[in-house]
């Protein structure tokens, strides 16, 4: 089995001449490392942010989480004297989406849907990010999805299944909470776009320097509708507590700068699809550090599945 995306009018024939060479070689190491960091912030932030939602509202914590974010990539690029050069109109356009895409729409639809529906089935959906992003790429970017691949990324899906366990997994209730899973779903499509076409932009920016511009400008997206949700709840940031103000911080720095940066090193060095399925190790990480931290029992499923999830990774990366 093996599907091919059709060209596109954006899409450039050395890029996917580059993706062709990616796909015959096996992950760096480095771009391992990166990812399993990344991921496991990603798993710790769904405790960050649970905790800055007590006492600040989702769009507010989003904005300020990159609003620290974007102070850490200017003492980043002053530092290193990273380089910003522009490139024509239609590489600001690209940019201006990215941005749009990747970090205010999917931060902010994400933090307002998880209000609006349950852990479960949240999780569920972001399970479908592999997938959305496996699709994409083959579109536009023209990389193969072979058997191999294909059974690595169900593999990745049935050990994050087991990792939830039958208990959870019957708590999952679409009726009731439409609204929350057809907004978690969007940041997840969401995410998969900006995966795709930030390798894409990749090849003209380098991935410091993009992951920055990205953040700077979705911050720039957020600032006027958090505003206005601060006029509409009379909320005040005098209000925000010592606890939300160290999870929003931690939500800054850790996961907004360090993970996306991380990511971003990774997609410069791999496939779209081989990084897209290291996603799935989040669940099975979340779940360890509520155990540690919320002193849950760790249970045999989530061994098992933690097994079958990294089965999945490797399939995927020897495809």
């Amino acid at each position: 089995m093996e599907y091919r995306g059709h060209a596109v009018p954006w899409h450039e024939e050395s890029t996917r001449r580059e993706c062709s060479r990616m796909n015959s070689q096996p992950v760096p190491l480095a771009a391992k490392l990166a990812l399993m960091g990344a991921c496991l912030l990603w798993a710790a932030s769904f405790i960050a942010t649970k905790t800055a939602l007590k006492s600040v509202p989702p769009l507010t914590v989003v904005m300020l989480r990159l609003l620290i974010s974007s102070g850490c990539f200017l003492g980043w690029m002053v530092l290193k004297r990273e380089p910003i050069t522009y490139q024509g109109p239609a590489w600001l356009g690209r940019l201006a989406l990215l941005s749009l895409f990747g970090t205010a729409l999917h931060y902010g639809i994400q933090t307002v849907g998880i209000g609006y529906t349950t852990a479960s089935n949240a999780a569920l959906y972001a399970a479908t990010a592999p997938i959305s992003i496996a699709l994409i790429a083959a579109l536009f970017l023209g990389e193969r999805i072979n058997l191999k691949k294909a059974i690595g990324i169900g593999c990745a899906l049935i050990g994050v299944l087991i990792v939830q366990g039958l208990g959870v997994l019957r708590t999952i209730d679409f009726k009731s909470h439409l609204l929350g899973d057809m907004l978690v779903f969007l940041s997840i499509v969401l995410w998969g776009v900006f995966t795709v076409m930030g390798k894409d932009m990749i090849r003209r920016t380098n991935a410091v320097t993009l992951t920055a511009m990205v953040t700077f400008i979705g911050t720039l997206y957020l600032v006027p509708l958090a505003w206005i949700e601060m006029r509409q709840r009379a909320f005040s940031m005098a209000a925000i507590t010592a606890e939300a103000w160290g999870a929003v911080a931690f939500l800054g720095i850790t996961c907004s700068f360090l993970a996306t940066l991380l990511y971003f090193f990774a997609l410069e060095r791999t496939e779209s699809q081989k990084v897209g399925v290291y996603l799935y190790t989040i669940p099975p990480m979340s779940y360890l550090i509520a155990g540690f931290y919320l002193h849950e029992a760790i249970g045999p499923n989530l061994i098992i599945g933690s097994l079958v999830v990294l089965s999945g990774v490797y399939l995927t990366e020897k495809g």
